[in-house]
């Protein structure tokens, strides 16, 4: 308790308190009774006695206060007027309790006892007050409560309860057994109501319950019996402590025990009544248990002194002392009760704990995660997620947990921006920024930029938070930082011992938002990603890659020399192999050559012409079997470079090739027979020459080996008299199966006569019918003109399957037709005469009008010729009368 309590115990000490429903009374060692208001300030004083003050009593509306003292005297104060009251019983008084009707009862009622061991009760008589004494003998008087008509005292023997109502004892309850003397601890006792009292005595606790006999009270024939007859004492509860019992109080269902922990001696607590040595006791505590001795709460007092001090130097005081309302666990709003614990020095205030009281409690003594816990599940004030969130962040700092610290901001800081750039710049203090920077926010809220590249820079620099970089670059928008310090900052790390492959990507992530491609191009193609070609393509990088071609093929060759190809007008292919025969060292160079130019190779023939040398070799030693369609194809490569390679190589089919392509065919007809020592071959390739001295040649060899001449005998047809081989084979030459083979070459002879005769017969047959087609086609007329007009055309005169009607401009008849463009019957010109013109495949032409009346004169001329014409197989109607060219029948007639 703060207020005037520090100065009033400067130079006292508190020896006994009293609390009512609107203030507390203290007493001290000097005499004086102070009264206080509930934060502590002194109201008034009364330096009622001469001794200490050993107990406090007021009544129950709080007008009097009344004190008794080791002086002897007993005094009543009025606290709103100057009324006052001083009793003396010549020995020291240790305990009083005020008549709760005080102030309106006239008899003016108290009881007090002490060390005499009588208690007496005064009461107010005509004559003036008067003392009764109610107990005696049993040792001296050490507490006494007042509830209702009812009064409890303890002195040596035990507690007893009285009914001043009905002057008659109710019970007694005797003291518990080694219990430590009353100079050391004194019993406790407190109404909880009506008819509960509680005892706290040593380390035992008693729960008497005062109950009514209602059947003797409802016996009209007992009427001669007492009241007080109906009512008895059941102790409903009892139960032993680990701890001496300085102070009890209720507490709803449960009690409030205030617990002195004595020292220990042989493993055992003693209780002994010298003075505890030296910071020998331990700290008081208060413990709340039910009626069964369960724990529901312990809380260590923060008293100053408390080595020095014994258990009879706490007391225990509560309010209010009516109307709590307390159900179901909860307190009403205002009106939880308070407890006082007074120690020689000092007031505590005690008050049941509300949800920002626990939360207090738990960061106080360290419980940061609980704390959290409960503000996070409304136990207190939004505005307390801030004050606990930023003192477990602390403390977390202190322990240096930074990553389980920097987990929580999320949480903690939420979406306040300039409690986010505190943390970030605080984190960045400590070098630990880079924990941090998985959860800082990019939006709801957004940070300054300065944070964002602050955040950067800190991974940078960090090389066990490169990846971490990466990630976050990745993933974090460009808007909300500036590119430029970053870069910066991460272009000092590289060269040096900072530098990674995940520092590099970020890099190049990096160049890549600020739109420097070509750099992050380098980046790419020294950390080797698959991607570069993809981010090539992308940007149009094509100019760029001049000089990682060697990085890029040998990441992927495939695709490389497919990019290359593609752009070879923008990477010739002397830049290609250029960079190829240089990385020699770095790579097999050769390999990634031979690809490159035999896929340029394959796109085209001339595109890689200057490397034709250089591409045999590497045909010969990659990939040998696709040499000789090089070879074939190619027109640019030099043939004794060629022929040599091919020799080294002992690639005989390449050779053949190239000795026939120099002109030397002898020699590669003896390669062939001799190396490859196939005769089939051997003629395909004599045929393919066309040289009678090869052939002979040929036979010349294979005369060497029998068994050539048999193969020989078997393949000439078609290319050698097979007799003239069989006549200049030496007699007495032994030919493996030569009867089968002559067999063989008689047959195919013969088959070979056969199928020429077949094919002239075809042949011949096809040319007569040829012939008649076209002299049947080259008899028809064509029309050259439009469909009015008198004739009306040869399209009136025959079917159209006999004329073919071009629609032909007449002056184009100028240069197609003999005559100069006049008819061959009148011989006026065409142009001159607007008349339909008909012209025969001979290039005669004709006025249809002439060739008409030249047609209706021979008619009876022509009839037989025109009798035998419908047969020609041109498919004109049986009948029909065709146009004729009058000059070319005349001429064939005649």
């Amino acid at each position: 308790m703060s207020g005037s309590i520090s100065t009033l115990l400067s130079n006292d000490v508190a020896s006994s308190i009293a609390v009512a429903e609107r203030m507390i009374a203290l007493g001290t060692r000097d005499g004086v009774v102070h009264i206080l208001d509930f934060q502590g300030n002194q109201v008034k004083a009364f330096s009622a006695h001469t001794a200490t003050v050993n107990d406090l009593s007021f009544d129950k509306e709080g007008e009097y206060i009344g004190s008794c003292s080791d002086d002897g005297f007993v005094v009543i104060h009025c606290l709103f007027t100057d009324e006052r009251m001083k009793f003396e019983y010549r020995h020291p008084m240790k305990a009083i309790a005020v008549d709760p009707e005080y102030s309106q009862n006239a008899s003016r009622r108290f009881i007090a006892g002490g060390l005499a061991g009588n208690l007496f009760l005064n009461t107010k008589k005509w004559l003036g007050y008067r003392d009764q004494v109610l107990h005696s003998g049993e040792g001296p008087i050490q507490a006494v409560k007042w509830r209702t008509s009812l009064v409890a005292w303890a002195n040596d023997a035990g507690v007893k309860v009285y009914d001043v109502a009905n002057n008659q004892r109710l019970t007694f309850i005797e003291r518990p057994q080694r219990s430590p003397r009353p100079e050391l601890l004194l019993p406790q006792l407190v109404w909880q109501d009506d008819t509960l009292l509680v005892i706290g005595w040593g380390t035992c606790v008693k729960i008497a319950a005062i109950r009514t006999n209602t059947a003797g009270a409802a016996n009209g024939a007992m009427k001669n019996i007492s009241f007080s007859s109906v009512k008895y004492v059941d102790i409903v509860a009892s139960f032993q402590t680990s701890y001496f019992i300085s102070g009890i109080a209720p507490y709803g269902d449960a009690l409030v025990v205030l617990a002195y922990i004595p020292e220990e001696e042989n493993g055992e607590k003693e209780f002994s009544s010298a003075l505890p040595r030296q910071g020998a006791a331990q700290r008081p505590e208060v413990h709340i248990v039910t009626w069964k001795n369960e724990e529901l709460a312990t809380d260590a007092l923060p008293v100053r002194g408390y080595e020095h001090y014994m258990a009879k130097d706490y007391m225990l005081a509560h309010a209010p002392f009516s109307g709590s309302s307390y159900a179901g666990g909860q307190w009403a709003a205002g009106d939880e009760p308070l407890y006082y614990i007074v120690s020689p020095k000092d007031v505590v205030i005690a008050r049941p704990r509300d949800a920002e009281d626990h939360i207090n409690w738990l960061v106080r003594h360290g419980y940061h995660e609980k704390a959290l816990a409960a503000v996070e599940a409304g136990q207190g004030r939004t505005e307390l997620l801030g004050e606990v969130g930023a003192g477990y962040l602390d403390h977390l700092i202190l322990e240096r947990k930074y990553a389980e610290a920097a987990s929580l901001c999320p949480k903690l800081l939420r979406g306040s921006a300039s409690a986010w750039e505190r943390w970030v710049f605080h984190f960045a203090h400590l070098r630990q920024l880079p924990v941090l920077v998985p959860y800082i926010p990019t939006e709801n809220p957004r940070l300054n930029d300065t944070a964002y590249e602050v955040a950067l820079v800190a991974l940078a620099t960090n090389l066990s938070f490169h990846k971490d970089l990466l990630s976050t670059v990745k993933s974090w928008p460009p808007v909300i930082y500036s590119v430029l310090p970053v870069i910066s900052a991460i272009e000092l790390q590289l060269n040096t011992s900072s530098e990674t492959d995940m520092l590099k990507e970020a890099l190049a992530e990096l160049y890549v938002i600020n739109s420097q491609y070509e750099r992050a191009l380098a980046l790419y193609a020294d950390l080797r990603k698959l991607e570069i070609f993809e981010f090539i393509e992308k940007h149009r990088l094509h100019d760029a890659i001049q000089d990682k071609i060697v990085q890029l093929i040998i990441l992927d060759c495939k695709r490389t020399v497919s990019l290359l190809i593609q752009h070879r007008a923008i990477i010739p292919p002397s830049v290609v192999v250029s960079q190829l025969l240089e990385a020699s060292k770095k790579c097999d160079s050769k390999c990634f050559l031979h690809l490159y130019l035999h896929s340029l190779f394959e796109i085209s023939l001339n595109a890689g012409k200057e490397f034709s040398d250089m591409q045999i070799e590497l045909y010969a030693d990659y990939e040998p079997k696709m040499l000789l369609p090089f070879l074939r194809s190619s027109q640019q490569y030099k043939l004794d470079k060629a022929y040599e390679i091919c020799v080294r190589k002992d690639l005989v089919r390449e050779q053949v090739f190239i000795l026939g392509r120099m002109g030397n065919t002898k020699q590669a007809l003896a390669v062939i027979i001799n190396k490859l020592e196939d005769i089939e071959e051997a003629i395909e390739f004599v045929a393919m020459q066309n040289d009678e001295e090869l052939w002979q040649e040929l036979i010349t060899q294979c005369l060497r080996k029998p068994e050539m001449v048999g193969i020989l005998l078997e393949h000439t047809v078609g290319n050698l008299d097979p007799l003239y081989i069989v006549n200049i084979v030496p007699n007495g030459l032994q030919i493996p199966r030569l009867r089968d083979r002559l067999v063989k070459i008689i047959t195919d002879y013969r088959t070979e006569t056969s199928l020429r005769q077949g094919c002239n017969d075809i042949l011949k047959a096809d040319c007569v019918n040829l012939l008649l087609k076209y002299y049947n086609e080259a008899r028809r007329a064509v029309y050259l003109g439009e469909d009015n007009g008198h004739g009306k055309t040869e399209d009136e005169a025959v079917p159209q399957t006999n004329v073919n009607t071009l629609n032909i401009r007449t002056s184009a008849v100028k240069c197609k037709v003999r005559g100069g463009g006049r008819c061959c019957m009148c011989f006026d010109p065409f142009n001159i005469r607007d008349l339909s013109v008909v012209v025969f495949f001979c290039c005669h032409a004709y006025h249809v009008a002439c060739l008409d009346s030249s047609d209706s004169m021979g008619a009876n001329d022509d009839g037989a010729s025109d009798s035998e014409d419908e047969g020609d197989g041109d498919g004109a109607p049986s009948g029909a009368p065709r146009m004729r060219c009058v000059l070319c029948t005349t001429a064939a007639g005649g």
